[in-house]
Protein backbone atom coordinates (compact mmCIF):
# COMPACT_ATOMS: atom_id res chain seq x y z
CA UNK A 1 0.00 0.00 0.00
CA UNK A 2 1.40 3.40 -1.27
CA UNK A 3 1.97 5.46 2.35
CA UNK A 4 1.87 8.94 -0.03
CA UNK A 5 -1.63 8.06 -1.53
CA UNK A 6 -4.79 9.95 -0.21
CA UNK A 7 -7.23 7.99 2.57
CA UNK A 8 -10.61 8.69 2.35
CA UNK A 9 -13.94 6.89 4.57
CA UNK A 10 -16.95 6.97 3.28
CA UNK A 11 -19.59 6.24 5.89
CA UNK A 12 -22.31 3.75 5.48
CA UNK A 13 -25.11 2.80 7.74
CA UNK A 14 -27.20 0.01 7.73
CA UNK A 15 -28.01 -0.58 11.63
CA UNK A 16 -32.05 -0.07 11.63
CA UNK A 17 -34.31 -0.77 14.82
CA UNK A 18 -35.44 -3.29 12.81
CA UNK A 19 -34.33 -5.50 10.48
CA UNK A 20 -36.17 -8.50 8.01
CA UNK A 21 -34.52 -12.18 8.68
CA UNK A 22 -32.43 -13.54 5.27
CA UNK A 23 -34.14 -16.68 5.32
CA UNK A 24 -38.07 -16.00 5.69
CA UNK A 25 -38.41 -12.07 5.70
CA UNK A 26 -40.02 -12.05 9.45
CA UNK A 27 -38.48 -8.57 11.23
CA UNK A 28 -36.05 -8.75 14.02
CA UNK A 29 -35.18 -6.48 16.94
CA UNK A 30 -31.91 -4.77 16.98
CA UNK A 31 -29.27 -6.08 19.60
CA UNK A 32 -26.38 -4.44 19.04
CA UNK A 33 -24.55 -2.35 16.82
CA UNK A 34 -21.55 -2.82 15.23
CA UNK A 35 -18.68 -1.37 12.76
CA UNK A 36 -16.47 -2.53 10.29
CA UNK A 37 -14.10 -0.95 7.08
CA UNK A 38 -14.21 -2.37 3.57
CA UNK A 39 -12.25 -1.08 0.90
CA UNK A 40 -13.89 0.46 -2.18
CA UNK A 41 -12.36 0.97 -5.65
CA UNK A 42 -10.97 4.55 -6.81
CA UNK A 43 -7.97 5.66 -9.10
CA UNK A 44 -5.21 6.02 -7.14
CA UNK A 45 -6.57 6.65 -3.93
CA UNK A 46 -7.15 4.76 -0.95
CA UNK A 47 -11.12 5.27 -0.02
CA UNK A 48 -12.55 2.51 2.57
CA UNK A 49 -16.71 2.03 3.43
CA UNK A 50 -17.24 2.75 7.40
CA UNK A 51 -20.20 0.31 7.72
CA UNK A 52 -22.32 0.58 11.14
CA UNK A 53 -24.92 -2.55 10.70
CA UNK A 54 -26.25 -4.16 13.13
CA UNK A 55 -27.02 -7.53 14.85
CA UNK A 56 -30.65 -8.41 15.59
CA UNK A 57 -32.35 -11.37 17.38
CA UNK A 58 -33.95 -13.72 15.51
CA UNK A 59 -38.05 -14.34 16.16
CA UNK A 60 -38.36 -17.28 13.72
CA UNK A 61 -36.58 -20.86 13.72
CA UNK A 62 -34.16 -19.87 10.84
CA UNK A 63 -31.43 -18.94 13.30
CA UNK A 64 -30.58 -17.30 16.68
CA UNK A 65 -28.92 -13.89 15.13
CA UNK A 66 -28.39 -12.37 11.88
CA UNK A 67 -26.50 -9.06 10.57
CA UNK A 68 -27.43 -6.87 8.13
CA UNK A 69 -25.15 -5.74 5.23
CA UNK A 70 -25.34 -3.08 2.42
CA UNK A 71 -26.48 -4.42 -0.84
CA UNK A 72 -23.31 -3.90 -2.90
CA UNK A 73 -21.08 -5.41 -0.20
CA UNK A 74 -21.39 -9.25 0.33
CA UNK A 75 -21.52 -10.65 4.37
CA UNK A 76 -17.87 -10.70 6.03
CA UNK A 77 -16.19 -9.13 2.89
CA UNK A 78 -12.92 -7.08 2.65
CA UNK A 79 -14.21 -6.13 -0.73
CA UNK A 80 -16.93 -4.63 -2.14
CA UNK A 81 -18.70 -5.83 -5.06
CA UNK A 82 -17.08 -2.87 -7.59
CA UNK A 83 -13.62 -4.82 -6.05
CA UNK A 84 -14.93 -8.18 -8.00
CA UNK A 85 -16.93 -6.68 -10.73
CA UNK A 86 -13.30 -4.79 -11.69
CA UNK A 87 -11.42 -8.75 -11.30
CA UNK A 88 -14.11 -10.56 -13.27
CA UNK A 89 -13.65 -7.74 -16.23
CA UNK A 90 -10.03 -8.10 -16.43
CA UNK A 91 -10.15 -11.35 -16.39
CA UNK A 92 -13.12 -12.52 -19.09
CA UNK A 93 -13.31 -8.64 -20.96
CA UNK A 94 -9.57 -7.68 -21.15
CA UNK A 95 -8.32 -11.46 -21.14
CA UNK A 96 -5.70 -11.15 -18.30
CA UNK A 97 -4.68 -14.15 -15.92
CA UNK A 98 -4.85 -14.02 -12.70
CA UNK A 99 -1.07 -12.28 -11.69
CA UNK A 100 -1.53 -9.55 -14.62
CA UNK A 101 -5.33 -8.42 -12.78
CA UNK A 102 -3.56 -8.40 -9.03
CA UNK A 103 -0.64 -5.93 -10.93
CA UNK A 104 -3.73 -3.93 -12.43
CA UNK A 105 -5.63 -3.45 -9.31
CA UNK A 106 -2.41 -2.52 -7.06
CA UNK A 107 -1.07 -0.25 -9.64
CA UNK A 108 -4.43 1.67 -10.79
CA UNK A 109 -6.07 1.06 -7.48
CA UNK A 110 -4.01 0.83 -4.95
CA UNK A 111 -5.46 -2.45 -4.06
CA UNK A 112 -3.35 -5.42 -2.94
CA UNK A 113 -5.60 -9.05 -3.63
CA UNK A 114 -4.38 -12.15 -3.15
CA UNK A 115 -4.45 -14.86 -6.06
CA UNK A 116 -7.04 -16.56 -3.81
CA UNK A 117 -9.75 -13.81 -3.45
CA UNK A 118 -9.12 -13.66 -7.81
CA UNK A 119 -10.56 -17.21 -7.94
CA UNK A 120 -13.03 -16.62 -5.18
CA UNK A 121 -14.47 -13.60 -7.47
CA UNK A 122 -14.65 -16.29 -10.23
CA UNK A 123 -15.98 -18.74 -8.34
CA UNK A 124 -18.96 -16.45 -6.68
CA UNK A 125 -19.47 -15.39 -10.47
CA UNK A 126 -19.91 -18.54 -11.57
CA UNK A 127 -21.90 -20.52 -8.40
CA UNK A 128 -24.53 -17.40 -8.90
CA UNK A 129 -25.13 -17.73 -12.57
CA UNK A 130 -28.89 -19.49 -13.16
CA UNK A 131 -27.60 -22.22 -16.25
CA UNK A 132 -31.38 -23.40 -16.58
CA UNK A 133 -32.42 -20.01 -17.99
CA UNK A 134 -29.73 -20.47 -20.46
CA UNK A 135 -30.91 -23.22 -21.47
CA UNK A 136 -33.89 -22.48 -21.96
CA UNK A 137 -33.45 -18.88 -24.31
CA UNK A 138 -31.12 -21.44 -26.38
CA UNK A 139 -34.27 -23.58 -26.75
CA UNK A 140 -36.18 -20.77 -27.47
CA UNK A 141 -33.63 -19.03 -30.11
CA UNK A 142 -32.12 -22.26 -31.93
CA UNK A 143 -32.26 -22.13 -35.60
CA UNK A 144 -32.01 -25.81 -35.92
CA UNK A 145 -28.18 -25.03 -37.66
CA UNK A 146 -25.91 -27.14 -35.58
CA UNK A 147 -21.99 -26.74 -35.62
CA UNK A 148 -20.02 -29.54 -33.32
CA UNK A 149 -16.22 -29.71 -33.11
CA UNK A 150 -13.55 -31.07 -30.36
CA UNK A 151 -11.12 -29.05 -28.65
CA UNK A 152 -7.66 -30.04 -26.91
CA UNK A 153 -6.98 -28.28 -23.93
CA UNK A 154 -4.12 -30.15 -22.27
CA UNK A 155 -5.32 -33.67 -20.63
CA UNK A 156 -9.00 -32.85 -21.37
CA UNK A 157 -11.20 -32.48 -24.61
CA UNK A 158 -13.70 -29.55 -24.85
CA UNK A 159 -16.98 -30.68 -27.26
CA UNK A 160 -18.85 -27.97 -28.19
CA UNK A 161 -22.03 -27.30 -30.30
CA UNK A 162 -22.49 -23.69 -31.34
CA UNK A 163 -25.80 -22.42 -33.90
CA UNK A 164 -23.72 -20.16 -36.60
CA UNK A 165 -27.35 -18.56 -37.82
CA UNK A 166 -28.31 -17.06 -34.40
CA UNK A 167 -24.40 -16.64 -33.44
CA UNK A 168 -23.87 -18.11 -30.35
CA UNK A 169 -22.52 -21.60 -28.49
CA UNK A 170 -25.28 -24.32 -27.55
CA UNK A 171 -23.60 -26.68 -25.24
CA UNK A 172 -19.87 -27.61 -24.07
CA UNK A 173 -18.56 -30.79 -22.04
CA UNK A 174 -15.18 -31.13 -21.06
CA UNK A 175 -14.31 -34.68 -20.88
CA UNK A 176 -11.42 -37.12 -20.54
CA UNK A 177 -11.41 -38.30 -24.06
CA UNK A 178 -12.23 -37.72 -27.28
CA UNK A 179 -14.28 -41.09 -28.09
CA UNK A 180 -17.48 -42.16 -29.42
CA UNK A 181 -18.68 -43.02 -25.98
CA UNK A 182 -18.40 -39.11 -24.75
CA UNK A 183 -19.58 -38.01 -28.12
CA UNK A 184 -22.39 -40.12 -27.49
CA UNK A 185 -23.50 -38.48 -24.26
CA UNK A 186 -22.46 -35.37 -25.61
CA UNK A 187 -24.78 -35.23 -28.15
CA UNK A 188 -27.30 -37.31 -26.67
CA UNK A 189 -27.95 -34.71 -23.65
CA UNK A 190 -28.40 -31.92 -26.48
CA UNK A 191 -31.39 -34.61 -28.34
CA UNK A 192 -33.00 -35.10 -24.93
CA UNK A 193 -32.96 -31.38 -23.95
CA UNK A 194 -35.67 -30.46 -26.55
CA UNK A 195 -33.41 -29.69 -29.10
CA UNK A 196 -35.22 -29.40 -32.82
CA UNK A 197 -32.16 -29.96 -34.89
CA UNK A 198 -32.93 -29.42 -38.77
CA UNK A 199 -29.10 -29.86 -39.63
CA UNK A 200 -25.47 -30.35 -38.43
CA UNK A 201 -22.40 -29.81 -39.51
CA UNK A 202 -19.25 -31.33 -38.64
CA UNK A 203 -15.95 -32.36 -39.87
CA UNK A 204 -14.75 -35.38 -41.37
CA UNK A 205 -14.72 -36.83 -38.50
CA UNK A 206 -15.33 -41.13 -38.35
CA UNK A 207 -17.02 -40.08 -34.70
CA UNK A 208 -20.17 -38.67 -36.02
CA UNK A 209 -22.33 -40.53 -38.74
CA UNK A 210 -23.45 -43.01 -37.01
CA UNK A 211 -24.21 -41.21 -33.75
CA UNK A 212 -25.98 -38.35 -36.04
CA UNK A 213 -28.09 -40.77 -37.93
CA UNK A 214 -29.38 -42.72 -34.44
CA UNK A 215 -29.94 -39.17 -32.69
CA UNK A 216 -31.39 -37.61 -35.26
CA UNK A 217 -32.59 -39.14 -38.50
CA UNK A 218 -34.52 -37.05 -40.28
CA UNK A 219 -31.40 -33.81 -39.78
CA UNK A 220 -29.15 -33.24 -42.69
CA UNK A 221 -25.47 -34.36 -42.04
CA UNK A 222 -22.96 -31.17 -44.28
CA UNK A 223 -20.23 -32.09 -44.25
CA UNK A 224 -17.49 -28.92 -43.56
CA UNK A 225 -16.99 -27.92 -47.34
CA UNK A 226 -13.51 -25.97 -45.99
CA UNK A 227 -12.20 -29.28 -44.75
CA UNK A 228 -12.77 -31.19 -47.79
CA UNK A 229 -10.94 -28.77 -49.46
CA UNK A 230 -8.18 -29.11 -47.54
CA UNK A 231 -7.69 -32.65 -48.07
CA UNK A 232 -8.14 -31.93 -52.31
CA UNK A 233 -5.82 -28.93 -52.16
CA UNK A 234 -3.17 -31.23 -50.04
CA UNK A 235 -3.70 -34.27 -52.98
CA UNK A 236 -3.44 -31.31 -55.65
CA UNK A 237 -0.11 -29.94 -53.90
CA UNK A 238 0.80 -33.65 -53.97
CA UNK A 239 1.25 -33.84 -57.81
CA UNK A 240 2.66 -30.48 -57.87
CA UNK A 241 5.26 -32.19 -55.81
CA UNK A 242 6.01 -35.08 -57.85
CA UNK A 243 5.50 -32.63 -61.32
CA UNK A 244 8.56 -30.07 -60.02
CA UNK A 245 10.88 -33.23 -58.81
CA UNK A 246 10.69 -34.08 -62.35
CA UNK A 247 11.33 -31.21 -63.66
CA UNK A 248 14.29 -30.41 -61.38
CA UNK A 249 15.93 -33.95 -61.79
CA UNK A 250 15.96 -33.38 -65.43
CA UNK A 251 17.46 -30.00 -64.95
CA UNK A 252 20.45 -31.83 -62.97
CA UNK A 253 20.89 -34.45 -65.51
CA UNK A 254 24.01 -34.74 -67.00
CA UNK A 255 25.28 -31.49 -66.33
CA UNK A 256 28.69 -30.68 -64.04
CA UNK A 257 30.06 -27.93 -62.37
CA UNK A 258 32.64 -26.35 -63.67
CA UNK A 259 35.65 -25.15 -61.74
CA UNK A 260 36.40 -21.74 -60.58
CA UNK A 261 34.13 -18.42 -60.91
CA UNK A 262 31.96 -18.41 -64.40
CA UNK A 263 33.24 -16.38 -67.31
CA UNK A 264 30.84 -13.35 -67.97
CA UNK A 265 30.55 -14.76 -71.71
CA UNK A 266 28.94 -17.60 -69.49
CA UNK A 267 26.77 -15.40 -67.70
CA UNK A 268 25.22 -13.42 -70.76
CA UNK A 269 24.83 -16.63 -72.79
CA UNK A 270 22.95 -18.06 -69.44
CA UNK A 271 20.74 -14.81 -69.29
CA UNK A 272 19.94 -15.15 -72.53
CA UNK A 273 18.95 -18.53 -72.71
CA UNK A 274 16.40 -17.89 -70.07
CA UNK A 275 15.77 -20.15 -66.63
CA UNK A 276 17.15 -23.23 -66.47
CA UNK A 277 15.35 -26.45 -65.63
CA UNK A 278 16.39 -26.39 -61.69
CA UNK A 279 15.38 -22.71 -61.91
CA UNK A 280 12.00 -23.23 -63.12
CA UNK A 281 11.54 -26.32 -60.79
CA UNK A 282 12.43 -23.77 -57.41
CA UNK A 283 9.49 -20.92 -59.31
CA UNK A 284 6.72 -23.59 -59.36
CA UNK A 285 7.74 -24.73 -55.33
CA UNK A 286 7.80 -21.36 -54.43
CA UNK A 287 4.53 -20.20 -55.94
CA UNK A 288 2.68 -23.93 -55.87
CA UNK A 289 0.01 -22.37 -53.59
CA UNK A 290 -1.41 -20.49 -56.85
CA UNK A 291 -2.90 -23.69 -58.30
CA UNK A 292 -5.06 -24.28 -55.38
CA UNK A 293 -6.20 -20.28 -54.83
CA UNK A 294 -9.35 -18.91 -56.14
CA UNK A 295 -8.56 -17.12 -59.42
CA UNK A 296 -10.90 -13.97 -57.87
CA UNK A 297 -8.91 -13.59 -55.02
CA UNK A 298 -5.75 -13.89 -57.19
CA UNK A 299 -4.03 -9.96 -58.02
CA UNK A 300 -2.43 -9.43 -61.08
CA UNK A 301 1.00 -10.00 -60.24
CA UNK A 302 -0.43 -13.77 -59.28
CA UNK A 303 -1.91 -14.28 -62.43
CA UNK A 304 1.30 -13.83 -64.30
CA UNK A 305 3.51 -16.36 -61.89
CA UNK A 306 0.90 -18.52 -62.40
CA UNK A 307 1.27 -18.86 -66.26
CA UNK A 308 4.83 -18.35 -66.06
CA UNK A 309 4.13 -21.71 -64.03
CA UNK A 310 1.78 -23.43 -66.43
CA UNK A 311 4.20 -22.51 -70.06
CA UNK A 312 7.32 -23.53 -67.51
CA UNK A 313 5.45 -27.45 -66.42
CA UNK A 314 2.31 -27.63 -68.81
CA UNK A 315 1.42 -31.29 -66.77
CA UNK A 316 0.07 -28.24 -63.81
CA UNK A 317 -2.41 -27.32 -66.64
CA UNK A 318 -4.81 -30.43 -66.03
CA UNK A 319 -4.48 -29.70 -61.63
CA UNK A 320 -5.49 -25.84 -62.24
CA UNK A 321 -8.60 -26.93 -64.18
CA UNK A 322 -9.34 -29.96 -62.04
CA UNK A 323 -8.85 -27.17 -59.33
CA UNK A 324 -11.38 -24.51 -60.80
CA UNK A 325 -13.98 -27.14 -61.73
CA UNK A 326 -13.85 -28.13 -57.83
CA UNK A 327 -14.36 -24.56 -56.64
CA UNK A 328 -17.76 -24.30 -59.06
CA UNK A 329 -18.73 -27.98 -57.67
CA UNK A 330 -19.33 -26.41 -54.23
CA UNK A 331 -20.89 -23.02 -55.26
CA UNK A 332 -23.22 -21.37 -53.37
CA UNK A 333 -25.74 -20.38 -55.79
CA UNK A 334 -26.17 -23.32 -57.86
CA UNK A 335 -28.85 -25.86 -58.00
CA UNK A 336 -28.32 -29.45 -56.30
CA UNK A 337 -29.20 -30.80 -59.53
CA UNK A 338 -26.01 -28.36 -61.35
CA UNK A 339 -23.95 -29.86 -58.25
CA UNK A 340 -24.69 -33.22 -59.40
CA UNK A 341 -23.90 -32.77 -62.83
CA UNK A 342 -20.56 -31.64 -62.51
CA UNK A 343 -19.72 -34.11 -60.15
CA UNK A 344 -20.82 -36.72 -62.86
CA UNK A 345 -18.72 -34.79 -65.55
CA UNK A 346 -15.30 -34.91 -63.36
CA UNK A 347 -15.87 -38.21 -62.12
CA UNK A 348 -16.02 -39.53 -66.08
CA UNK A 349 -13.02 -37.13 -66.96
CA UNK A 350 -9.79 -39.21 -68.47
CA UNK A 351 -7.90 -36.31 -68.25
CA UNK A 352 -8.09 -36.28 -64.39
CA UNK A 353 -8.61 -40.16 -63.94
CA UNK A 354 -4.87 -40.72 -65.41
CA UNK A 355 -3.19 -38.27 -62.77
CA UNK A 356 -2.68 -41.06 -59.50
CA UNK A 357 -3.47 -37.72 -57.04
CA UNK A 358 -6.18 -36.55 -58.71
CA UNK A 359 -7.72 -40.22 -59.62
CA UNK A 360 -7.69 -40.49 -55.90
CA UNK A 361 -9.98 -37.34 -54.84
CA UNK A 362 -12.54 -38.33 -57.25
CA UNK A 363 -12.92 -42.11 -56.16
CA UNK A 364 -12.35 -41.69 -52.53
CA UNK A 365 -12.42 -38.10 -51.14
CA UNK A 366 -15.89 -37.35 -53.93
CA UNK A 367 -16.95 -41.10 -53.90
CA UNK A 368 -21.16 -40.58 -53.83
CA UNK A 369 -22.08 -41.44 -50.03
CA UNK A 370 -19.70 -38.16 -48.77
CA UNK A 371 -20.18 -36.03 -51.54
CA UNK A 372 -24.21 -36.07 -50.89
CA UNK A 373 -23.25 -34.88 -47.19
CA UNK A 374 -20.98 -32.28 -48.68
CA UNK A 375 -23.63 -30.34 -50.74
CA UNK A 376 -26.68 -30.44 -47.88
CA UNK A 377 -26.22 -26.89 -47.70
CA UNK A 378 -28.04 -26.82 -51.50
CA UNK A 379 -30.98 -28.15 -50.10
CA UNK A 380 -31.88 -25.41 -47.62
CA UNK A 381 -32.80 -21.34 -47.64
CA UNK A 382 -30.26 -19.54 -50.21
CA UNK A 383 -29.63 -16.68 -47.46
CA UNK A 384 -28.26 -19.34 -45.12
CA UNK A 385 -25.89 -21.36 -47.42
CA UNK A 386 -22.65 -19.42 -47.14
CA UNK A 387 -23.33 -20.20 -43.20
CA UNK A 388 -24.15 -23.98 -43.68
CA UNK A 389 -21.85 -25.68 -45.32
CA UNK A 390 -18.94 -25.27 -43.30
CA UNK A 391 -18.10 -25.48 -39.60
CA UNK A 392 -16.04 -22.06 -39.36
CA UNK A 393 -18.32 -20.77 -36.64
CA UNK A 394 -17.57 -23.15 -34.04
CA UNK A 395 -13.98 -23.25 -35.17
CA UNK A 396 -13.82 -19.15 -34.35
CA UNK A 397 -14.85 -20.17 -31.12
CA UNK A 398 -12.58 -23.01 -30.51
CA UNK A 399 -9.80 -20.90 -31.44
CA UNK A 400 -11.07 -17.70 -29.02
CA UNK A 401 -10.95 -19.87 -26.09
CA UNK A 402 -7.75 -21.87 -26.48
CA UNK A 403 -6.17 -18.34 -26.67
CA UNK A 404 -7.77 -17.51 -23.69
CA UNK A 405 -6.68 -21.31 -21.89
CA UNK A 406 -3.42 -20.31 -23.07
CA UNK A 407 -3.15 -17.01 -21.56
CA UNK A 408 -4.06 -18.70 -18.07
CA UNK A 409 -1.57 -21.07 -18.13
CA UNK A 410 -2.22 -21.98 -14.41
CA UNK A 411 -5.65 -23.63 -14.87
CA UNK A 412 -5.10 -26.76 -15.68
CA UNK A 413 -7.77 -28.57 -12.90
CA UNK A 414 -10.75 -29.53 -14.09
CA UNK A 415 -12.88 -27.36 -11.92
CA UNK A 416 -10.75 -24.11 -12.81
CA UNK A 417 -11.03 -24.99 -16.87
CA UNK A 418 -14.97 -25.59 -16.56
CA UNK A 419 -15.64 -22.37 -14.49
CA UNK A 420 -13.91 -20.44 -16.79
CA UNK A 421 -15.67 -21.57 -19.62
CA UNK A 422 -19.26 -21.37 -18.02
CA UNK A 423 -18.20 -17.40 -17.44
CA UNK A 424 -16.58 -16.26 -20.67
CA UNK A 425 -20.00 -18.25 -22.60
CA UNK A 426 -22.28 -16.66 -20.05
CA UNK A 427 -21.07 -13.51 -21.92
CA UNK A 428 -21.48 -14.33 -25.24
CA UNK A 429 -24.92 -15.50 -24.38
CA UNK A 430 -26.01 -12.19 -22.93
CA UNK A 431 -24.35 -10.18 -25.94
CA UNK A 432 -25.73 -12.57 -28.18
CA UNK A 433 -29.56 -12.56 -26.85
CA UNK A 434 -29.18 -8.48 -26.34
CA UNK A 435 -28.60 -8.29 -30.08
CA UNK A 436 -31.33 -10.83 -30.63
CA UNK A 437 -34.10 -9.01 -28.42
Amino acid sequence: MDAEAPVRVIPVCCARKKAPCPFCGKMGRRKRTLCRDVRTIAYKEIVSLRITYGEYESRCQCCKSFRTHPEDVLPKAKYDNKVRAAVLEGILDDQLNVEAVRRRLQRDFLLELSTGFVYDCLHDAARQLNMAEHRQQVLERFSGVLCVDELHLGRFTLLLATDPIGDFPVAFALVSANDKDHMERFLGNLQRSGLKTKVVVTDGSTLYPELLAALWPKAEHQLCVFHVMQDLNKLILDAVRRLRTKLGRQGRKGRRRQRGRPAKTAKRRRAKQGRSLKEKSKFVFKHRHLLVKRRANMSAQEQKHLQTMLEYLPGLRSLRLFTDKLHRLFEVDQSEHQAWCRWRGLRQSPEFLAIPELNQALVVNLEEVKFAKMIAFLRGPVRRRRLVRTNNHVERCNRKLRYWEKVRYKWRRRRTLVRFIVLALDRWWKEAFSQIE
